[in-house]
């Protein structure tokens, strides 16, 4: 798998690149396990979400696992911020 050094959390300046579904899974780890940022399961699904929608099979995966530990709120909280990412991008 390529390596991907994402500096910017929000990734505002994704939506002027290229991005591959690899790095929106990198980030879902990222925030999963919390390498280089707080964990946050509300973003971990988001990234996940995204990187599933574009054809990421492994992020379908975690996407399910992580919302097992999360509660419905949470979930439609991860699912908005999705949508809300990709219509700003």
């Amino acid at each position: 798998m390529a390596r991907y050094e994402v500096r910017e959390p929000d990734l505002a300046v994704m939506g002027q690149q290229n991005v591959t579904p690899d790095m929106f899974f990198k980030l879902g780890i990222d925030y999963s396990v919390g390498r280089g940022v707080c964990p946050d399961r509300v973003a971990a699904h988001k990234w996940f979400n995204l990187a599933a929608a574009r054809g990421n099979r492994d992020a379908a995966r975690h996407r399910q696992e992580i919302a097992a530990e999360m509660t419905a709120h949470e979930i439609a909280e991860a699912q908005r911020q999705a949508r809300e990412w990709l219509s700003r991008h």
